[in-house]
């Protein structure tokens, strides 16, 4: 315990959206427990590691920090809790202590709720917990009420989790369960705090965001889905800018599509993943779409929204992808033109469909594909960036840059923008006349009439 009795937890997230926002979730309920953060593992009495097991060798990377901690505890030559969250913890399981005995309790992401209650006992000196069961409550009904004071003027907002839709390669269904939707009313109450504490822009977070059902408002019967409760955010007053990711093609319902047009507050940007050109790779993917369905819904967006970019995820060297398959992604990558995209190689996860498929892509195969397809997409980026040039966008004032009274901002299209500007302007929406544009972000000025208000 540090030297003023307070105790002190350190987190150190991996991964997605989800993880940042489920780790501030826990550092809250610890702050109920008596733990104040810390960004500092040696100052810590707790080291809470919330894992991703998305990446290729995220297990490892999850002992191999434990070992840090393991080692730091030695150093000190006092007490140190070790905890593991997230979805290594909810895949290994019991096999995490097995292997690092130092870890004193593994908590899947379904039952973070509980993590006090779990601290506690491991203080108390109880041995080999693990929570990873799928609880029959939700932990959406435990979430803290309040958000931490610290909160600036962009959030995340978790409102779904889970997946349903078992892609081949993909470890969500077994890491996260089945989808569930939290209801309306705790989604808007939390916005509306956020909204309250200064926050501008929610992000509203799910793995697959746009299948989203949660119960309907005020009791009423039915539910709503993700175009209804955008348009109820859109109300909320404080509230100037909305997003949502990751959204799966098969959801992109007419409602949703139409939301772009109809909520002047839904940011024209729409991270959609396709994940392959090609119809056979797609099929054996599971992903439950075509290429051209793919296509068809980024026509109809920008039909409906002509200034729209898109992002994508995609992966390259899947068992059994050919030159042709291949060819076949870059094909759907010159035709949809991304403002920006993740792309990876293939690596199996144990547990998935495609971990035992045969037909393994060679990995110097794979090198050369991502390489060429990262060219392309790279390409795309900056001719988009530089399409800005010119171009007033506003921008969300979120954080200092580098330079002396700069500030960084991102712009409806989710890229970074440094300007000149006061600290005071943090957390402001401005207008900006775009000057420059590189690979990864735009310079501009703010313009006069803002300069004035």
């Amino acid at each position: 315990m540090t030297e003023n009795s307070e105790k002190r937890v350190f987190i150190r997230t991996y991964g997605c959206q989800m993880n940042v926002y489920d780790s501030e979730r826990m550092s809250e309920s610890l702050a109920k427990a008596g733990y104040a953060a810390t960004d500092r593992a040696e100052d810590a009495d707790l080291v809470v590691l919330n894992t991703c097991h998305i990446r290729e060798k995220a297990a490892e990377k999850v002992y191999s920090e434990v070992g840090r901690m393991r080692q730091l505890r030695e150093q000190r030559g006092k007490g140190l809790t070790i905890a593991v969250t997230g979805c290594v913890a909810q895949a290994e399981g019991a096999e995490i202590q097995r292997r690092a005995p130092a870890v004193d309790l593994v908590v899947g992401p379904q039952s973070y709720h509980r993590l006090p209650e779990l601290v506690a006992r491991a203080e108390q000196g109880e041995t080999a917990l693990v929570e990873t069961d799928f609880p029959v409550e939700s932990k959406f009904d435990h979430l803290p009420e309040e958000r931490s004071a610290s909160t600036g003027a962009a959030a995340f907002l978790t409102v779904q989790e889970g997946c349903d839709k078992f892609c081949s390669f993909c470890v969500v269904p077994y890491t996260r369960g089945a989808e569930e939707s939290r209801p309306v009313d705790s989604v808007l109450a939390e916005a509306e705090r956020l909204a309250g504490q200064g926050v501008r822009e929610i992000t509203l977070l799910g793995q697959n965001v746009n299948a989203y059902h949660g119960a309907a408002p005020n009791g009423a019967a039915g539910s709503w889905n993700l175009a209804q409760l955008l348009r109820a955010l859109g109300e909320i007053s404080g509230l100037q800018r909305l997003r949502f990711t990751t959204s799966h093609p098969k959801d992109m319902d007419d409602d949703l599509l139409a939301a772009f047009a109809e909520n002047p507050k839904l940011m024209p940007y729409l991270h959609l993943p396709v994940q392959s050109g090609s119809d056979p790779i797609l099929k054996a993917m599971n992903r439950s779409h075509t290429a051209a369905e793919y296509l068809d819904i980024i026509e109809r967006l920008r039909n409906i929204r002509p200034d729209m970019a898109i992002s994508g995820d995609f992966i390259v060297g899947f068992p059994g992808e050919s030159d042709a398959d291949f060819a076949d992604t870059l094909k759907i990558v010159t035709a949809v033109n991304y403002a920006q995209a993740y792309s990876f190689k293939y690596s199996p996860r144990p547990g998935t469909p495609a971990a035992g498929v045969e037909f393994h892509v060679p990995e110097e195969v794979k090198s050369q594909r991502l390489e060429a397809l990262q060219q392309l997409l790279n390409e795309q980026q900056l001719a988009f960036n530089q399409s800005c040039v010119g171009r007033r966008l506003s921008l969300l004032l979120e954080r200092p840059g580098k330079e002396d009274a700069q500030l960084i901002g991102r712009s409806p299209y989710m890229q970074s923008v440094h300007v000149l500007a006061p600290q005071h302007r943090m957390g402001q929406i401005v207008d900006v006349d775009i000057t420059s544009a590189g690979p990864n972000s735009l310079k501009g000025k703010i313009t006069m009439a803002q300069k004035a208000a």
